[in-house]
């Protein structure tokens, strides 16, 4: 039995490393099946309606679940699995009255080990163990259940962390579309609807005043070349190349660029230490600084904005000051600055995020990782 608790640690602690549903899932099964010995071993999530909404396999090739075809989601002792929360161990599932045949291309098996899988009493999946390795006629015994019920306890804490992470990306990829559908209207909307003055005006004066309709066509082609740099920078945010190729120091590099030529302001770019971070860090200390610099650039007024990115040691740090009119932090709405967002962002990485604002004396970004 030690060594299966020691086994059992080692498995809790592989799929503690998951964070998305479907790897928890393959890791569970793969460990239920290793820790009872089967020669076979899937798990269902069920979908509320008597079915599963994830079934998944271990112990069988791609080619014979592909060949099996779609599985009988609701009948025999899939389905009655998730009507009971005790276990069910059977030395012959052929010979069991719910047993209802298999396609033809389905593996012949014989002893069986059903674990439900409960959540505050409600069963959210279930453990299915066929073929109790060993001799001739072996099957899963009193610890083999005891085992897959303390693995069942763990799945349930996993399956609700995974389904809690993923949940999280939704969020966080909605607050990003929130941000950039921001970015759209402050500039690139405005200024299309500027376009759209400017073009009317030019056609009124073409005839009587062709001076003044050149000129405004000249403005016309100004605003024009300026939206088309604001969606390039739009884009740059979308898909950032330069952080999975040449990383977080040359993204931002990229980005101050472009900001460059869309905003009259100084922007100053300071980097010390070029070396690469964790792709989920840089990928925040990212998104942290294109929110900071926007808001500087946008709405503080400010003559000169400074960057700065310092990595050293174990630790990285990321400071976006402005000169601008400040803001008072405790009276600020967070969403509409993405302050929130910012603040989260920081620590999901593990790091704090700081601001230093007074009214008049313009802003302090900082995080550290």
């Amino acid at each position: 039995m030690d060594d299966a608790l020691r086994a059992m640690s080692d498995a809790v602690l592989a799929i503690a490393a998951e964070r998305a549903v479907d790897p928890v899932l393959q890791r569970l099964v793969d460990s239920a099946r290793e820790l009872a010995g089967a020669r076979y071993a899937a798990i269902g999530v069920p979908d509320g309606e008597g079915g599963f909404t994830k079934f998944v396999t271990s112990g069988m090739t791609d080619a014979q679940y592909e060949a099996i075809g779609p599985l009988p989601r609701t009948h025999g002792l899939l389905g009655a699995m998730l009507g009971s929360p005790r276990p069910y161990r059977v030395p012959n599932i052929q010979a069991d009255p719910r047993f209802e045949g298999w396609p033809s291309a389905h593996p012949s098996m014989r002893s069986f080990l059903g674990v439900p899988i409960l959540s505050r009493g409600e069963i959210v999946g279930a453990f299915y163990l066929t073929d109790k390795q060993g001799p001739k006629g072996a099957v899963f015994s009193d610890e083999d259940e005891e085992l897959i019920g303390m693995l069942a306890t763990h799945a349930a804490l996993a399956l609700e962390n995974a389904e809690l992470h993923e949940r999280s990306r939704e969020l966080s990829t909605i607050e990003e579309r929130k941000r950039l559908a921001r970015e759209l209207h402050d500039s690139v909307t405005q200024t299309l609807f500027s376009i759209g003055l400017t073009a009317e005006a030019a056609s009124a004066l073409v005839e009587s005043k062709p001076e003044r309709a050149r000129a405004e066509l000249e403005t016309l082609q100004e605003l024009t070349r300026t939206a088309l740099e604001e969606m390039r920078s739009l884009i740059f945010e979308l898909r950032p190349a330069e952080l999975e190729t040449d990383g977080l120091a040359a993204a931002l590099r990229k980005h101050v660029d472009v900001l460059r030529r869309l905003h009259p302001q100084e922007i100053e770019l300071s980097v010390a230490g070029e070396r690469r971070l964790p792709a989920a860090v840089e990928k925040g200390l990212l998104r942290i600084a294109q929110e900071a610099l926007g808001n500087a650039l946008r709405h503080s007024g400010a003559e000169r904005v400074e960057l700065a990115l310092d990595v050293r040691d174990s630790h990285a740090q990321l400071r976006v000051a402005d000169d601008g009119a400040g803001f008072e932090v405790e009276t600020a709405r967070p969403r509409h600055l993405g302050l929130t967002s910012m603040r989260e962002r920081a620590e999901a990485l593990g790091g704090r995020l700081e601001i230093d604002s007074v009214a008049g004396r313009g802003t302090t970004v900082s995080v550290e990782v």
